[in-house]
């Protein structure tokens, strides 16, 4: 085990923990309210660990949604970790069966995006414990804070605004990753799709607009990179 590299990766989690602990706080706090028992919660978090998907399914749970909606609303949300998975494998090619499956259990988009950015860098890092380092912090700290919250319950004052944070993860994650034209084109043209279609059924906005971004940041880079060799 390299432990600096392990603590490298925890020390890097650390200033996105600002925005999982509430968003843990409402991932407890939405299973209480879907009528769920402390143990069926934890349980959840610990099978699942999917924060976006989490709450989307417990939220239609409440509304006593069919299983098979519950069920088709995770899966689709879920469908970036594919983008994910096939962005980080080149780097964990050499690893076996059992550590992939290991650091796919705990991938997250924050454990994505700062592991990869890491990886680009030039200061070299051992790849594995980098990243277990940064996953199992925010894994913890996610168990942790969606206990609490279920303990909590309906006792956290809206006042409070905790939903607030979850858009802050993913722009804390967003704002470092967009390096040239073409990552700001994915990000404008997938934002502004996932908003203009956030009342699709099954979250496909976020589908639609995940899937569109690429494509025109992918075009983007073509154009401008052939531009550049012209």
């Amino acid at each position: 085990m390299d432990t600096s590299a392990f603590r490298r990766g925890a020390r890097d989690a650390v200033p996105l923990l600002l925005g999982i602990v509430p968003f843990g706080l409402v991932a407890g706090i939405a299973a209480v309210n879907a009528g769920f028992g402390l143990t069926t919660a934890v349980g959840l978090s610990v099978v699942v660990f999917a924060g976006a998907s989490q709450i989307a399914a417990l939220e239609l749970l409440g509304q006593d949604a069919p299983l098979t909606v519950v069920v088709a609303t995770a899966v689709v949300i879920n469908l970036r970790y594919l983008m994910y998975s096939a962005s980080i494998a080149p780097y964990f090619r050499e690893f076996t069966a059992r550590w992939k499956a290991v650091l796919a259990y705990v991938l997250t988009d924050q454990a994505y995006a700062i592991s990869v950015a890491s990886y680009r860098s030039d200061r070299p890092v051992d790849r594995k414990w980098y990243y277990l380092g940064a996953a199992v912090t925010l894994w913890a700290v996610w168990q942790v804070t969606t206990v609490a919250g279920a303990l909590l319950g309906t006792g956290v004052p809206d006042a409070w605004g905790l939903e607030f944070a979850i858009p802050l993860v993913f722009l804390a994650i967003l704002v470092p990753a967009i390096e040239d034209r073409a990552s700001a084109v994915a990000a404008v043209v997938g934002g502004a799709l996932a908003v203009l279609g956030a009342g699709l059924p099954l979250n496909l906005g976020l589908l639609v607009g995940s899937a569109v971004g690429i494509t025109a940041g992918v075009v983007t880079e073509s154009v401008w990179g052939a531009s550049d060799g012209d």
